[in-house]
């Protein structure tokens, strides 16, 4: 198949339909068959979606392109998880993003704490523009969304058109529940952040999460937001 840049409305309208049947393990091995070196998983190593998706990659193919926005406030948690996926899942293709400008630099530009006034260009800054650096170039985007995390994600389809980042994004666990997603991390025994035992469900920047709270409404308490923008047009 060509590039995602080739693909009409209706192929992929038609693709959704048919990958809708599969099971994640095959939508991933459809995309690496299809895009090879042109794809890129952005994983978070928060939640378990990405953990699931980055095994079934890393068994196809250890080299595919995985990308890390460390937004300089990510738990260490998040960091250790990262070290220890790499080194047991083999993948040799890990490359991290952070923002252009470090927290000094940011603070000087737009006060200090700006997650607590304008969360909205915090996220801008410190991942949708790396995120989109690390997408340059590429034509597929494996992402962890599924349909059973939240409101604004429960009609996700299996494959779309970003226009954001210019490129084709596959959701390929977006019809599994999250029961379905731990069978499969825990059945494989794939690391994932121990966050998740301790009353975290939903895992960003320490500055921004709080546990105890289900889903992603335990992100950027105090406002209406429960996304960081890179999953927004």
């Amino acid at each position: 198949m060509a590039g995602s840049t080739a693909l009409s409305e209706a192929s992929i309208s038609a693709l959704t339909t048919r990958l809708e049947q599969e099971n994640p393990e095959a939508i991933v091995r459809w995309a690496i068959e299809t895009f090879g070196d042109g794809v890129s998983i952005g994983a978070s190593f928060g939640g378990v979606t990405g953990m699931a998706i980055l095994h079934m990659a890393a068994t196809l193919k250890p080299d595919v392109h995985v990308f890390v926005l460390d937004t300089d406030y990510l738990f260490e948690e998040t960091h250790e998880t990262m070290r220890q996926a790499v080194s047991s899942l083999d993948l040799t293709n890990v490359q991290v993003y952070k923002s252009k400008l470090n927290h000094e630099v940011q603070a000087a530009k737009h006060g200090s704490a700006l997650w607590m006034r304008n969360p909205d260009l915090c996220c801008e800054i410190r991942k949708v523009e790396p995120n989109r650096r690390a997408l340059a170039g590429k034509t597929c985007w494996l992402s962890g969304l599924r349909r059973d995390q939240s409101e604004g994600r429960a009609s996700v389809p299996i494959v779309e058109w970003n226009n954001k980042f210019g490129v084709l994004k596959v959701n390929p666990l977006a019809n599994w529940t999250e029961a379905q997603t731990w069978d499969y991390v825990v059945k494989h025994e794939v690391p994932y952040n121990p966050l998740l035992n301790q009353g975290y469900t939903s895992i960003g920047c320490f500055n921004c999460t709080l546990p105890g709270v289900q889903g992603r409404a335990g992100r950027w308490a105090g406002f209406d937001k429960d996304e960081c923008g890179l999953h927004t047009s």
